[in-house]
């Protein structure tokens, strides 16, 4: 039923920054943020719950990441300055399926809507 649309990646070079959206079609909880890369495994950036009170980032984007949302719109951005090569991903986000109590963003399997994603390339 809910659908996700990532928008806002493209080519920039180290240093540079990109904003990435996520529409979403209706209410969400926490939203998490994740990125995939060639030949490694999907891994969580960040994730915001559904006030926007709370924020986890991983420790490779902390301080580089920012993830906030504008809940009239029904949108997540993620902020990304500095970016570094090893950046380089297809970022997806998600919509948990239930609220999260725990410290830090939901697995995952705790996800139940993705986004088709967004390729970020940061090269020179």
């Amino acid at each position: 039923q809910l659908q996700l649309v990532e928008s806002g990646g493209g080519l920039v070079q180290p240093g540079g920054s990109l904003r990435l959206s996520c529409a979403a079609s209706g209410f969400t909880l926490a939203i998490g943020w994740f990125r995939q890369a060639p030949g490694k495994e999907r891994e969580g950036v960040s994730c915001i719950s559904s006030g926007g009170g709370r924020t986890n980032y991983a420790d490779s984007v902390k301080g580089r990441f920012t993830v906030s949302r504008d809940n009239a719109k029904n949108t997540v951005y993620l902020q990304m300055n500095s970016l570094k090569p090893e950046d380089t991903a297809i970022y997806y986000c998600a919509a948990a399926k239930s609220r999260n109590l725990r410290p830090g963003c939901p697995p995952a399997t705790e996800y139940d809507a993705w986004g088709q994603g967004t390729q970020v390339t940061v090269s020179s």
